[in-house]
């Protein structure tokens, strides 16, 4: 089965530009598949684990990130969940942040053919760009516990940035850690993979007001 007849049995009925997301999320998965093949970019390759936990945990929560103007993918690795939402969303700026160059050079060229005007590629880490750029969302998918989040980007969270953290079902005891860092983070989404595949949550983290 290809990518994009998984993507089309998966995929939410009311996601945004859904037959587009179909097209370019499957031409995306396919550019992966194709450069996994000399270079380490995911381990699920298979068209349904990757429609599911690729690109459908990516958009399921699009709805809290449709009013923001600017939004940061920090450690976008071969571009999730930033490229999928950029597509749904093509009126906000997504800025896919990624220290590994050949990543980053992937991630830019899979930009470029999907043809995504919204998109920026950096190839830097995402706690210096989040400080130049002021994003007021930074989402990071499988990055860093929690508590090593709060500390990369404990000076955006000072400016008013706020993280959207796409975490799995065990998640409270990673919000105890945060105890002794000035925010409130709380889950704001709860959803669950089609197929059986999982729960996952959203938590939004944000500085305490003084």
């Amino acid at each position: 089965m290809q990518f994009e007849e998984e993507l089309a049995r998966v995929l939410p009925a009311d996601v945004p530009y859904r037959e587009q997301l179909i097209v370019k999320a499957g031409r995306h998965l396919h550019l992966i598949l194709a450069a996994n093949q000399h270079m380490n970019l995911t381990r699920i390759t298979s068209p349904e684990e990757a429609a599911v936990k690729h690109v459908y945990d990516s958009v399921a929560p699009w709805k809290h990130f449709s009013r923001a103007k600017r939004v940061l993918d920090a450690g976008t690795g071969a571009g999730f969940p930033g490229l999928p939402l950029s597509i749904v969303l093509p009126g906000t700026r997504f800025t896919l942040a990624e220290s590994t160059q050949k990543k980053a050079r992937f991630v830019d060229s899979a930009v470029e053919a999907l043809e995504l005007c919204n998109v920026h590629v950096s190839a830097e880490r995402a706690e210096d760009k989040a400080l130049s750029q002021h994003p007021e969302i930074i989402i990071a998918r499988a990055v860093a516990p929690m508590h090593r989040l709060l500390d990369l980007f404990a000076k955006s969270l000072k400016r008013g940035s706020r993280l959207m953290l796409y975490k799995g079902p065990e998640v409270e005891t990673e919000l105890q850690d945060v105890n002794s860092h000035r925010v409130r983070a709380e889950i704001i989404f709860r959803y669950e993979l089609p197929n059986g595949m999982g729960a996952r949550t959203l938590v939004q983290v944000q500085a305490q007001p003084r």
